[in-house]
């Protein structure tokens, strides 16, 4: 479609500001931004909507249309929501650039015109995207009734026979067709998380194939630009672990190219949704920044307190009790540094992780607050108040379900690389209790960091044992010790083959229970205490002795 046709159309109540000489410019896209540098997400002719967000004063309009017009795109819409009337600098930059640039009345929702644009370019190519995007309106409606992506995705199926399912870069089933049949077990959303977040980490285009079993899934990514910082690098392993996917069940690779194309205006449509939940976490974030300035600089807990009370309903409103609270830590590291900082990239990584961490529905539940402090990613996670019998401290949270659930995708994403390293604490009460649960998520998360592994995750449980101590003795003094309690032991069961070191590891596994022992290995009473007598002779030590017993488990958790 051309620009002159945007004005022709009086739905869309645009007035052009500069660039008539330029209407005859053909529009292939559009994309909706605040970013201050949003060449990223650009492939040329778009028209890019934008609220200004990105403009804290006149000079910030000159680069930011200099790389508009670098990237080729067609025209800039600006809306008039934020500042009212456009300024005269970003007048004068399109002038000076020849772009041509529209005014969006507030009235006007970027939407609208979203949908316009979409369905007049496709609509050109693929007659099949029209019935997708003539009710794009519902899914950017708001609430219950407008249904969100699934409406998408219920047209794909019912339109174009093709299932469909939208997932978050760790996995999560974010929206999925009513008619492409049951949900697609966590197993499945997982692999096709890692094999779609491996495939971009190589460079390759998408849509992505992956054949799981007898099943292929053609995968493209829904890219995210709205609600981003402005300062942000384009480095790849940030967009590959925040933005996310939708996976088709079909074989994209003998698709035409009208077909191809639909599936990316439908990848559109998602995008749009996805920065208006991002764009709604602005609140959460800002109240988890507020919180966690208070709990780490000291004030009265009756100021903390008086904060959470006000943050209390926001996360989990229509709750009469006051809730308990924990806290997860989040850090992100690559192995050569440089300019990409981990902390925004650890926040989007948890708000994805723990946005449903306690529903049991099929809807998720977004309660979580997540702020950035430098490299490190903090959430508060707000929790049903518990009876006054339980202390809530197993409640909530547990480090190696929250493992389990993001370990292969984000492990394929930081690929050789990167980490991400969790700690999360135990739940408390009261704002007395938040600063010791801020150090407690801290001190559990460099456990986990100590261990290896792509994505590691430690809880509070284990700060209550020998694990938590394990990890920080020195790598020489680790070895000098396993080496002089295990290293004879060794050497004759490598001579004699006489199998010490299994039977030290049952041994105190059995809590020097002789016969329970004897049954676990299968071996008579007396053939066992002859085993022990010849570990005890060859270290110089006594198993019936406490101390010695706990050198060994010691010495056998650190070898």
């Amino acid at each position: 479609m051309r620009l002159r046709a945007l004005l022709d159309t009086d739905a869309l109540g645009l007035r052009l500001l500069g660039g008539e000489d330029e209407l005859d410019r053909t529009v292939r896209g559009v994309m909706t931004t605040d970013l201050r540098d949003p060449s990223r997400y650009l492939s040329g002719g778009e028209l890019v909507l934008t609220g200004l967000a990105w403009r804290r004063d006149a000079a910030d309009s000159e680069p930011f249309v200099r790389i508009l017009v670098q990237s080729g795109v067609a025209a800039l819409a600006a809306g008039e929501a934020e500042l009212g009337n456009v300024p005269d600098d970003l007048v004068v930059a399109c002038a000076r650039h020849r772009l041509p640039l529209f005014a969006v009345h507030e009235s006007v929702a970027f939407a609208t015109i979203t949908e316009h644009v979409v369905r007049q370019v496709s609509g050109e190519r693929a007659g099949d995207l029209a019935a997708v995007v003539d009710r794009h309106r519902r899914m950017m409606a708001s609430g219950a009734a407008g249904g969100g992506p699934d409406v998408v995705l219920d047209l794909l199926g019912s339109d174009l026979d093709l299932r469909a399912w939208v997932l978050s870069p760790a996995g999560r089933l974010i929206a999925g067709s009513k008619v492409a049949g049951p949900a697609l077990p966590a197993d499945v959303c997982a692999k096709l998380a890692a094999e779609h977040l491996a495939a971009v980490r190589t460079g390759r285009r998408g849509p992505h194939r992956v054949m799981l079993g007898s099943t292929t899934y053609s995968l493209f990514p829904v890219r995210s630009s709205g609600g981003r910082s402005p300062q942000r690098s384009r480095d790849v392993r940030e967009t590959v672990l925040s933005d996310w996917l939708l996976a088709v069940e079909a074989d994209a690779g003998d698709w035409p190219e009208e077909r191809l194309d639909l599936l990316q205006g439908v990848t559109q449509l998602i995008s749009v949704e996805r920065d208006r939940r991002d764009a709604a976490r602005t609140v959460r974030r800002r109240l988890a920044q507020e919180v966690l300035e208070l709990v780490q600089g000291g004030p009265p807990p009756a100021e903390i307190a008086a904060r959470l009370r006000v943050a209390a309903p926001v996360l989990l409103p229509g709750l009469g009790a006051a809730p308990h609270w924990q806290l997860v830590v989040a850090r992100v590291e690559w192995q050569d540094g440089g300019e990409l900082e981990g902390g925004p990239v650890a926040q989007s990584l948890l708000e994805e992780i723990l946005v449903d961490p306690l529903s049991t529905g099929p809807e998720p539940s977004d309660r979580i607050a997540v702020a950035h402090t430098g490299e490190e990613a903090i959430a508060l996670v707000p929790l049903p108040a518990v009876s006054s019998e339980h202390d809530g401290s197993e409640a909530g949270i547990l480090a190696d379900l929250l493992l389990e659930s993001v370990r292969d995708p984000l492990s394929a994403g930081l690929d050789d690389d990167g980490r991400l390293t969790l700690g999360v604490s135990a739940s408390v009460h009261s704002a007395e209790g938040l600063r010791g649960a801020l150090e407690e998520a801290r001190h559990a998360r460099r456990v986990a960091a100590a261990r290896p592994g792509r994505v590691c995750a430690a809880g509070h449980q284990e700060l209550a044992s020998h694990v938590l101590l394990l990890p920080f003795v020195p790598d020489d003094v680790r070895r000098a010790f396993t080496a002089r309690l295990l290293d004879p032991l060794r050497d004759y069961d490598r001579r004699h083959r006489a199998e010490l070191i299994p039977t030290l590891e049952a041994f105190l596994d059995c809590d020097g229970s002789w016969t329970r022992c004897a049954n676990r290995l299968h071996l008579h009473v007396n053939t066992l205490r002859y085993r022990v007598g010849r570990i005890e002779q060859l270290t110089s030590r006594d198993l019936s002795r406490l101390e010695d017993k706990l050198d060994f488990f010691l010495a056998l958790r650190m070898s």
